[in-house]
């Protein structure tokens, strides 16, 4: 029933910011996916009879890698696998499905907002048993495993019918085939007023919640359209494809363009949302105005009381480096802890484990909270509706009341997709040698108050983790991030994160890159980014 298998090493499985991440056919290689589950396994302890969750997000491979996994998982000594009718889980259900039925850990089978298709990206990550992405000790073993693996151990068996709900079995192991979206709905509802959501589409308030042909698909349609009321056209691209009909599945103003320009028009709804590959990232944009992610953060912070799930109020808020400092403004005011972290969700998991943070975000369209260990798109848009159903009023004025009250950090994020390595690490290394002779210096006229490489102390379990990102801090508050991005699947993406603070409520009506023009020629200044990868300009700005 079950074989053992000879194989050698590939070098370069070594965990990014969510897991392993490389084109199709790099997986496609044999043994290839079979020697980094293997490494996963091996590097884990205590398992034999536990439960395994295991979905992805229907990209290309999604099923075939499933297949694998389940005969693996099988002969390595798991009791029981959940895993998603037809392979499909977003990455916060899977969180949750992990966690209501005490699974050990779950596998899951994405490279988040990365194109998808036979020559495009594929991933896997491990979630522990909190729901959560593994944490460096656990990546760090899988990577140091698949250096020297020699053999896996699978299942000899037919493939298993993934495609019907129920109980099979494969070997000893049982095999179950659950609804992809039905706890996940269910958990919605507890955390939102859903009576007040449906109240508010019925006065006649107009949404739009656009899945990009991913995984969110099934579960708008279900909890927006099905559950609250919303009318059929509601959700849109909303059936999985392979490869996400084409696109990009990344929420954000390049890739879901043609979203903005309806919610910029003359007629457009009162409410667009869209959500990514694996359902963890979130796009917001009102009537006229486009939420940045930062700025989302902040703005549910501060009206999180108004959704039942969080009416005791929040423990304390928790956003990574390169993320704006809008939110610290609200952790300020409502007297709670705040705590910067390096980028990746994995960093979050001890905080909100600890009860010490409630709500966590990433500029890169992240937000989440405590009721899963992941981002969570489709969340992000329910509270945001929450909100509205309660209070009434615009997403803009929503937004410039917040601005009023707290001041506004203008801020962008700058893309070099698709660098050559080296020359991006010659950047960031060149910015890290000359650090110590940077603060007292001006640029632009911009005095630098100060300039480091970000390191994090985990409060929870003491760990430091370094070298997360270069800080160039200037007098006033504004400041310019730089970091290579871990998320990619070829070359290198450096990231640059350009942040004013803007306390005058008669400035708050600027163009954004206007605002940050000074800022945009210091960074470069800085860097040299152009120079040295020969880039005229960046590839996305956010």
């Amino acid at each position: 029933m079950f074989k053992t298998v000879a194989t050698t090493p590939f070098d370069d499985q070594k965990p990014g910011t969510s897991g392993l991440r490389k084109k199709v056919p790099v997986f496609q290689q044999p043994n290839y996916a079979e020697n980094f589950i293997q490494s996963v396994f091996d590097a884990l302890e205590g398992y034999e009879g536990k439960t395994l969750v295991i979905g992805g997000d229907g990209r290309f491979y999604n099923r075939e890698v499933i297949q694998i996994a389940l005969k693996m998982a099988a002969a390595n000594g798991f009791g029981r696998v959940l895993v998603g009718q037809g392979g499909i889980l977003s990455t916060p259900a899977a969180s949750h499905l992990i966690r209501k039925y005490g699974a050990f850990g779950g596998l899951i089978l994405s490279a988040s907002h990365n194109p998808g298709g036979p020559t495009e990206d594929f991933g896997i990550k491990y979630n522990i048993g909190n729901g959560g992405p593994a944490p460096e000790k656990i990546t760090e073993a899988i990577f140091a495993i698949s250096k020297t693996i020699k053999e896996y151990r699978i299942a000899e068996s037919a493939d298993i019918d993934i495609d019907t709900i129920g109980t099979q079995k494969l070997g000893d192991m049982d095999v179950e085939i659950v609804d992809s979206v039905a706890d996940y709905a269910a958990l919605m509802e507890t955390l939102f007023d859903f009576d007040a959501i449906r109240s508010l589409i019925k006065s006649g308030f107009t949404l739009r919640f656009d899945s990009m042909h991913a995984v969110t698909g099934p579960y708008g349609k279900e909890i927006l359209e099905k559950r609250l009321g919303a009318p059929e056209g509601t959700c849109l691209n909303f059936v999985p494809l392979t490869d996400f009909g084409g696109h990009h599945p990344d929420p954000n103003l390049v890739y879901a363009k043609e979203l903005y320009d309806l919610l910029m028009s003359a007629d457009g709804p009162d409410f667009g949302a869209a959500s990514d590959g694996d359902g963890d990232r979130n796009l917001i944009i009102g009537k006229g105005i486009f939420i940045t992610p930062s700025d989302s953060l902040a703005m549910l912070a501060a009206n999180a009381h108004l959704a039942p799930g969080y009416k005791a109020g929040l423990k304390g808020i928790a956003r990574s480096m390169p993320t704006s400092g809008a939110a610290d403004r609200v952790a300020e005011k409502l007297k709670i802890g705040m705590y910067e972290t390096p980028t990746g969700w994995k960093f979050f998991g001890n905080l909100l484990d600890a009860d010490m943070a409630t709500i966590c975000g990433e500029e890169s369209s992240g937000t989440g909270s405590n009721h899963v260990r992941e981002k969570d798109g489709l969340w992000a848009v329910l509270l945001w509706l929450n909100i509205l159903a309660v209070r009434r009023v615009s997403v803009q004025e929503i937004a410039l009341e917040h601005w009023a009250q707290y001041g506004r950090n203008y801020y962008s994020r700058h893309d070099y997709e698709g660098v050559d390595t080296a020359s991006a690490n010659k950047v960031i290394d060149a910015l890290r040698a000359k650090l110590a002779s940077l603060p007292g210096t001006s640029v632009q006229g911009l005095k630098i108050a100060a300039a480091d490489d970000f390191a994090y102390h985990d409060p929870v379990d003491k760990s430091v983790s370094e070298h997360q990102g270069i800080r160039i801090l200037f007098e006033g508050g504004s400041r310019v991030v730089f970091r290579l991005s871990g998320t990619g699947t070829s070359g290198a993406t450096i990231r640059v994160y350009i942040e004013r603070y803007e306390p005058d409520p008669s400035r708050h009506d600027l163009e954004t890159q206007g605002a940050l023009a000074d800022l945009i020629i210091a960074a470069e200044e800085l860097s040299g980014i152009k120079a040295q990868t020969g880039r005229k300009e960046p590839s996305v700005i956010t």
